[in-house]
């Protein structure tokens, strides 16, 4: 059934164009989906239809959108063995290996993480949105691993959508995610907090960054040193860290280490300037080629039991075998 989200206009936004206002909201959909959206009537204005994609937004303005209701779609099931950590009548808790992506889209249109839901859970699953993604509440980078939780009903996809909310107010009481990264650089301390806007990048689409001048959506990220390893010859340490979003931005994570100098090893968008230091070091981490990084711990409330469910899961393989391998060196 439709989604609908109340969006208000503020200081920083007003003047831009209601299609880029909604892609402020919505930063994982296209510029021609939301459009389409504009045009179907889906948005409204103090009770009025708003059609015009090139509509300036003023101050103040209070939209509502209700995103249309998902229209079925050719995705075929695939029998995608999948690392099932928990499952019940209303969701589904997976492992995602590197590697898989997790809805089809341009290039990657077979063997998604959707098309192996699809072949598991049948016609159960829900869908919500202009592109039906069955049960989809939230992502995981194509080469980020780790623990997702998938909705199997149109009821537990709306109460989990509100928790995975990025501005929802249920964030710090039911939901919390941990993951853990390995870096290149220096920590200022032990323990920090990273904030910042974070948007698209103003040149590279295809990016995220912090804007400091105007746009993007407030991101907060808790770091932790888990671990450190200085290695004769090398330059910088290598760390193992604990990271703890309080917001679920795009690329946050991976965004903020590098606003701090401290790109995640192998990140192949935020972490290019690492490859001159690892030159010398073991073949495993020289050729570790995605970001380091991994959803380790689970945390929210479950929408019909009412209690908090928790789940954690090991570091993968390669990720251990880089950590073995550092503390063999020292």
């Amino acid at each position: 059934m439709p989604f609908t989200i109340d969006l208000l206009v503020t200081e920083e936004v007003r003047g831009l164009r209601l299609d880029r206002f909604l892609m402020i909201h919505f930063p994982d959909e296209s510029r021609s989906l939301i459009q389409q959206w504009i045009a179907l009537g889906a948005l409204t204005r103090d009770g009025e239809v708003v059609t015009q994609a090139s509509y300036k937004v003023k101050m103040g303005e209070h939209f509502q959108l209700t995103r249309p209701k998902a229209q079925e779609t050719h995705i075929l099931p695939q029998s995608i063995p999948l690392s099932i950590v928990y499952e019940d009548n209303d969701l589904i808790v997976i492992n995602k290996p590197v590697g898989m992506v997790v809805h089809p889209a341009p290039g990657h249109y077979e063997s998604t993480l959707v098309n192996a839901l699809l072949a598991h859970c049948g016609d159960c699953l829900s869908g919500i949105g202009g592109v039906k993604r069955p049960g989809i509440v939230h992502r995981l980078d194509k080469d980020t691993s780790g623990l997702m939780v998938v909705a199997k009903n149109d009821y537990a996809h709306r109460a989990l959508s509100a928790q995975f909310h990025p501005d929802a107010i249920t964030h710090e009481k039911s939901l919390k995610r941990g993951y853990k990264a390995i870096i290149f650089g220096n920590l200022p301390q032990k323990k920090l907090t990273l904030e910042g806007q974070i948007g698209r990048h103003p040149l590279h689409r295809q990016k995220m960054a912090l804007l400091k001048h105007g746009g993007g959506k407030k991101a907060i990220t808790h770091i932790a040193l888990d671990q450190s390893w200085q290695i004769e010859g090398v330059s910088m340490p290598i760390s193992l860290i604990d990271c703890q979003l309080a917001t679920g931005r795009t690329h946050q994570i991976r965004v903020h280490c590098q606003s701090i100098q401290c790109p995640l090893l192998g990140d192949p968008v935020y972490g290019k300037s690492q490859y001159q230091q690892r030159k010398g070091l073991p073949t495993c981490i020289q050729e570790f080629n995605r970001q380091a990084l991994h959803a380790y711990s689970l945390s929210f409330l479950h929408p019909t039991q009412h209690e908090i469910y928790t789940f954690n899961c090991e570091l993968p393989d390669d990720m251990n075998n880089v950590i073995k391998t550092l503390n063999q060196l020292i």
